[in-house]
């Protein structure tokens, strides 16, 4: 082995190394990325405006992530055919065969690069795999394409110039060998070192190799810049393209022929007519990770004197809170919960953060509140960046994050998912102690994860039941005990509205009530509590989370027009509803039914209240109900498909859509 070493170093070997080869093709490649985004920017100033160095630096190394992702992904095949040690691979006619699949596959990245150069100006988002689906039906694609390049002739002669400059730098790379001479050297090498670019091309696709990195998305792009409306320049389009090839299209439904008779059903757009004085209070929203209905016991005294609540504090919190018996979630993942709980968005059948339109306006709590004079800021315990929470928190409108980073102290970290939930609640108390008021937080734990660890020093004192979360939930419980006794004697506590929720249930379920039902898969903890104010009944109604931020709106006395699927609950004559999504199904709860709606017909109809395992169908015995609850969730389908692809998702939203269009 000493002598193959020295082979690869001695007399300058390593400049013609295949694998040096291969490294410099893919800068390669990433160079012209980087070009690309250059051209997409001055070709677009105009929608961006000037930038300073700094921000224009900090965009361009934020773009070498995604650039990274998409250069790995298209380049997979050049890759394989370098890295798999076979005989050929110094043949001078494969190298001829290697050259023109890297200058193809980079050709028509750059291609899509340059079309959005253009494009942009129409859509104002990068262009995704849904381009597709908008022009199947178009009859006259030749003619466009003619169009296309003869209107923007400059765009077409750049991109010729690029592809040509690329096959000049291209030649000037190349590689010898096999530069070690032991034949069985040379392939036991070659074959050792496979696993380690896998590795590495994992870790290159994601994003970051840190446990809990999840794959980068069009979202993660806001993380990278100061203002999210620079999310674009960061992304590139094949990006684009290849993360939602695997994403189902967001598609307009036509359910209803007019505006008019859509908006007699169902609308989203919140007019108020509140006259009373604004009311200036804190609101504080803690977000419980995998925290399920089925640990408290306020919400389960039917089950009777065996129940065991694992949550003792929070019970006794909701007993003097505003809170609801049939409390659900909008979706089963952390990155569906986020733009229901702050933007009033359901979760349907694409997530809002993965889905291709990701990147439009949406009014939240943090934008709404700022015309008001909040300031606004999102605590996340887990590495920055962990989940896309940093850059989906600075897209719709969050001052500041504070995550691991800010915490600035690892003794505390679990190894795996970030702060653990006691000392971060601590911190996230004394920090808020620093802002002035009036304030907007969001807080979302950690400690209530798989592999269900807490602190060594807790082992003896939290001992769970019979499923490995519990022990997780009541050291959750008891960080929350912990934090509102330090946050009852801090100036703020009396003027803060708290709101207390989950993301989603528990990965697991004890009992076969929430385990074997509809609203038993989404039942989560929804409650509203503020000190001094005696709301100590449960309310026996449906709740979701996408009435939080109309609820927090409706008790400031917000008096202006928004854009919100939820309802205020705290409004007595509005019909409680709810609406979530599972494996094809649309779940409608109006008053005291369930409706489930696939595949455009309804396929069954609860009385969920009092059958809440759904044993027995009504949709032969109320035909009229059914029909009613299925124009319901037509129009609730409707309003959100064709709100999100025409980036409606605000009150001047169509505005906007209109200015962009007739550009």
């Amino acid at each position: 082995m000493p002598n193959i070493i020295k082979s690869l170093i001695s007399n300058n070997n390593w400049k013609k190394n295949i694998y040096v080869a291969l490294l410099l093709y893919l800068l390669l490649a990433m160079l012209f990325y980087s070009l690309c985004r250059i051209g997409f920017y001055l070709f677009n100033i105009s929608s961006f405006g000037s930038m300073d160095a700094g921000t224009f630096l900090q965009v361009m190394r934020g773009g070498l992530v995604f650039d990274l992702a998409a250069v790995l992904y298209s380049n997979i095949l050049f890759i394989l055919m370098l890295i798999i040690p076979h005989p050929y691979r110094y043949n001078k006619k494969y190298k001829q065969v290697l050259k023109w699949v890297f200058i193809i596959v980079n050709a028509v990245a750059i291609a899509t690069n340059v079309i959005d150069f253009i494009y942009y100006k129409f859509t104002l988002a990068r262009t995704t795999l849904s381009i597709f689906s908008q022009f199947q039906h178009e009859q006259n694609i030749g003619k466009l394409f003619l169009h296309f390049f003869l209107t923007y002739w400059y765009a077409v002669l750049l991109f010729a110039v690029l592809v040509w400059l690329l096959k000049k730098l291209y030649e000037q790379i190349d590689y010898e060998g096999p530069q070690v001479k032991n034949k069985w050297a040379h392939y036991v090498g070659g074959v050792v070192l496979v696993p380690l670019f896998i590795v590495l091309f994992v870790g290159g696709v994601r994003g970051g190799f840190k446990h809990s990195t999840r794959p980068i998305t069009l979202s993660n792009a806001a993380e990278y810049s100061k203002n999210p409306k620079y999310a674009n320049i960061v992304l590139n389009t094949p990006f684009a393209i290849i993360r939602t090839s695997t994403t189902t299209t967001i598609k307009k439904a036509n359910y209803f022929k007019s505006e008019e008779e859509l908006s007699n059903v169902f609308t989203p757009l919140h007019t108020p007519a509140d006259t009373v004085p604004f009311r200036y209070d804190n609101v504080v929203i803690l977000i419980l990770e995998s925290f399920s209905k089925e640990f408290m016991g306020a919400y389960n005294k039917d089950l009777g004197n065996s129940f065991v609540s694992y949550a003792p504090f929070l019970d006794s919190l909701a007993g003097k809170s505003r809170a609801y018996q049939y409390s659900l979630a909008n979706g089963h993942k952390s990155i569906e919960a986020m733009p229901s709980v702050l933007c009033s968005l359901p979760s349907l059948e694409v997530p809002y953060i993965l889905s291709h339109y990701s990147g439009d306006k949406v009014n939240s709590l943090a934008s709404l509140l700022k015309d008001k004079g909040y300031y606004s800021a999102f605590f996340h315990g887990a590495p920055n960046g962990s989940m896309g929470f940093l850059a989906f928190s600075k897209t719709i409108g969050y001052d500041d994050y504070f995550g691991k980073d800010e915490y600035n102290n690892d003794d505390d970290y679990d190894g795996i998912w970030g702060i653990w939930d006691e000392p971060f609640l601590q911190f996230f108390a004394n920090k808020m102690n620093t802002f002035k008021q009036p304030f907007l937080t969001t807080l979302f734990t950690v400690s209530s994860h798989d592999p269900f660890k807490i602190p060594a020093k807790y082992n003896s004192v939290f001992k769970g039941g019979p499923l490995p979360e519990q022990r997780c939930i009541q050291y959750t419980d008891y960080s929350l005990k912990r934090f509102f006794e330090t946050a009852a004697n801090m100036p703020w506590f009396k003027n803060t509205l708290f709101v207390i929720t989950a993301d989603h249930v528990s990965s697991q379920s004890q009992y076969p009530t929430y385990n074997s039902s509809v609203p038993g898969n989404f039942s989560i903890p929804v409650f509203f509590y503020k000190p001094g104010e005696d709301w100590s009944s449960m309310k026996q109604e449906v709740i979701n989370q996408i009435d939080i931020m109309p609820t927090v709106l409706g008790y400031l006395h917000y008096h202006k027009p928004y854009i919100a699927f939820g309802r205020d609950v705290f409004k007595e004559d509005t019909t409680p509803y709810a609406f979530n999504y599972m494996n094809g199904t649309f779940n409608l709860y109006w008053s005291d039914y369930l409706l489930l709606y696939n595949n455009d017909k309804a396929v069954g109809l609860y009385n969920y209240k009092q059958d809440f395992t759904q044993q027995h169908n009504l949709l032969q015995q109320m035909p009229d109900t059914a029909q009613a609850l299925t124009t319901k969730v037509q129009a609730m389908i409707q309003q959100y498909n064709n709100r999100i692809v025409d980036n409606n998702l605000t009150t001047e939203g169509s505005l906007l859509k209109k200015a962009a269009n007739t550009r």
